[in-house]
């Protein structure tokens, strides 16, 4: 997959910007920590909400369970999706992964996301 993104070519407007976050970051859903790290990548897409990005190394990866789920963003690449799993419930693509970046956002490679604004139960934030 790897190579320009066709949607930066083509939109030349459309801001997809990566920032290190300074601070430790962590991920807690219903009461349990998920993802904890001092190594996030914060992206910044016009239209889009706020995502961190987690490496693989700092998340509980035996929560996640891969989907059959995938979508293309034409700016970042493939997205293969994760469902999260609660013990008694899981939440079905709550995390998400460009395995296979475009050139543009290689430093994605090797890291997930999760979707706090689908499930409510999701907690992306500074650890305190």
């Amino acid at each position: 997959m790897s190579g320009k993104s066709p949607g930066h070519q083509k939109w030349l407007d459309h801001k997809v910007r990566e920032e290190p976050v300074e601070q430790s970051m962590e991920v807690e859903v219903e009461g349990a920590i998920v993802a904890s790290s001092k190594n996030v990548i914060k992206v910044v897409e016009d239209k889009s909400p706020v995502r961190y990005y987690f490496p693989r190394a700092d998340v509980r990866m035996e929560k996640l369970k891969r989907s059959q789920t995938t979508t293309e963003c034409p700016f970042k690449g493939h997205a293969s999706y994760y469902s999260l799993n609660l013990g008694e419930r899981q939440l079905d693509d709550a995390v998400w992964a460009y395995e296979d970046p475009y050139d543009e956002h290689q430093a994605l490679k090797e890291r997930v996301a999760f979707y706090d604004d689908k499930y409510p139960e999701i907690h992306v934030r500074p650890k305190s």
